[in-house]
């Protein structure tokens, strides 16, 4: 995409995103992870391990668990004081799959959840059978656990997340732009965080608001890198 000659670089200002339970869009793919979040602590299983792809919202949802549980952010690697933190409080361990852990001490961790009457909530882009697990005791534990999956967004979820980003950058779009939008990206709600940014960039640098045009102009780049890739 080639740049116009008379685009500045914008001064990048902070927008916070907003990561609140009222913020949470609510959709049929959502609905059982949202479900445990609000049912705490009243869970099938003192282990619950929500699943779904980068950009699905699991992140939100732990930050809203980990709020409303006063949980403690932990990563079970050999030597840690993970298993006693379980020990006194409910314990979360974000991204599993991607950070990796120590066999024996999330078994321990585990245990020490099961025993003291905690929690322990873990997300992750796999399922946990997928995860390269050696120990046949923590093989058996994640089985036991309540497992929760966050399908791929429909249109109606990527069109309430494309409107609820534009807002987050105090940003007013038109439902048209949304719909021409979503008819043509990836469906993944990373996607989404990625072409509201790059319109919102675009927009602030050619000092004129998000148009259909610029939206062409990000979707035409962003499917040209993935073509290169």
């Amino acid at each position: 995409m080639k740049r116009h000659l008379s685009e500045q670089l914008p001064l990048v200002f902070g927008h916070a995103p907003a990561n609140g339970r009222d913020d949470l869009l609510v959709s049929d793919r959502l609905s059982a992870a949202i479900s445990i979040v609000d049912h705490w602590p009243v869970w099938p299983s003192p282990v619950v391990i929500i699943c779904g792809p980068v950009g699905s919202g699991k992140s939100h949802l732990a930050g809203i668990w980990r709020e409303k549980a006063r949980a403690e952010p932990i990563h079970p690697f050999a030597g840690s004081n993970a298993a006693d933190i379980a020990a006194e409080k409910p314990v979360l361990f974000e991204d599993a799959d991607r950070q990796g852990f120590d066999d024996t001490a999330l078994f321990h961790v585990i245990n020490s959840v099961r025993q003291n009457g905690t929690a322990l909530l873990m997300t992750s882009r796999l399922w946990p059978m997928s995860w390269p697990v050696r120990l046949p005791d923590l093989k058996s534990r994640l089985k036991a656990a309540t497992v929760v999956e966050i399908g791929e967004p429909d249109d109606e979820l990527l069109g309430q997340v494309l409107t609820k980003l534009f807002a987050d950058r105090q940003l007013l779009v038109d439902e048209r732009l949304v719909g021409y939008v979503v008819a043509r990206m990836e469906r993944s709600l990373e996607a989404a965080q990625t072409i509201v940014e790059r319109i919102d960039h675009l927009a602030l640098a050619r000092g004129t608001r998000p148009t259909r045009a610029l939206a062409a102009e990000v979707l035409e780049e962003l499917a040209n890198t993935s073509l290169s890739d």
